[in-house]
């Protein structure tokens, strides 16, 4: 389990309303559709769902790889929203992000040493030699040897491109990494490893963490805080032992469900959803989650639930909670 975040360490991030709306034909896939999140300085986001749902889209609106279609993004207090690009790209040295696919995510003519240079020397990080000390710097950092670094991607196991392209977030010392299911191509037990590379740089450097994953096992080992996504929304969220002991939405409550627990007598009654999560393109108005729910009501189907705290720190978007 991640270390502790006091409740109230600043707002590193805060993402208010946000909206990424893609036209297909005459219609609009309404990818992110009014996201609300805060990630606090030092502290791990865990972003959860199911494949579809989102996550992935929040983390490129953030960064404004994806161009928002509405809604705040803000980074210790500075809109990024219709931010210009000279100063955008000052900003993107405080915030990088970390592949699902670590080999597709790395330039495979450059060597791992060239690909971890790279944002040095786009944004000036003084001259070849210098790069190439904090290369080596950053290769120890991640636990790779020096031999690695004129090795080419393709040479590397999974772990170990995994590890380049996290030693290549990290060139431009960030405050905020976003993670977007960094693991999920690995093997389990390189899993494990990876995942105590990443607490190990956060209380090292300092790092604020959004980590983006469907596997909740995972989410709970490295989280302070965890958000539960559907269809574009945020339905939950809650400190990280709160959610997993007491889940309020029945969207949690049946991914919860669904994980397996090794304490005995831990086990959980496996919660079955009916159907299958509805297109982006044509979306269920009130509660997105409503046709699925075995608790809905008339209300779920014509009124969308706010996003309201129930207990400190402890929200969730459920007229029934």
């Amino acid at each position: 389990m991640a270390a502790v975040v006091h409740d109230q360490s600043p707002e590193l991030l805060k993402v208010t309303g946000l909206k990424k709306y893609f036209r297909k034909g005459k219609q609009f896939l309404r990818a992110v559709d009014g996201v609300d999140l805060i990630a606090r300085k030092g502290e791990t986001l865990g972003l959860v769902g199911e494949s579809g749902s989102g996550k992935s889209t929040v983390a490129r609106a953030i960064l404004r790889l994806h161009e928002p279609t509405a809604g705040s993004v803000t980074f210790e207090g500075q809109e990024l929203v219709g931010l210009d690009e000279s100063r955008m790209r000052l900003m993107r040295r405080r915030m990088q992000i970390v592949f699902q696919d670590p080999l597709s995510s790395l330039v495979p003519h450059l060597s791992a040493g060239a690909n971890i240079a790279e944002p040095l020397r786009i944004h000036g990080g003084g001259r070849l030699r210098e790069r190439m000390e904090e290369v080596q710097r950053l290769l120890d950092l991640v636990g790779l040897p020096p031999t690695c670094l004129n090795a080419y991607p393709h040479e590397f196991s999974g772990g170990q491109q995994q590890r380049v392209g996290i030693a290549r977030a990290l060139a431009l010392r960030p405050d905020l990494v976003i993670c977007d299911e960094p693991v999920s191509a690995l093997d389990v037990s390189v899993q494990a490893q990876i995942l105590n590379l990443l607490e190990r740089l956060q209380v090292e450097m300092g790092l604020t963490y959004v980590f983006i994953a469907h596997n909740l096992g995972v989410v709970e080992h490295i989280s302070h805080r965890v958000a539960v996504m559907y269809l574009g929304r945020i339905v939950e969220t809650a400190p990280t032992q709160e959610l997993y002991r007491h889940a309020l939405h029945p969207y949690t409550a049946a991914l919860l469900s669904a994980v397996p627990r090794l304490v005995v007598g831990g086990e959980r009654e496996r919660i079955h959803l009916s159907g299958e999560i509805p297109s982006p393109l044509n979306p269920p108005a009130g509660c997105h989650f409503h046709p699925r729910c075995p608790h809905a009501t008339e209300v779920c189907s014509q009124e969308r639930p706010p996003l309201r705290e129930v207990s400190t720190g402890h929200l969730v978007a459920c007229h029934l909670a």
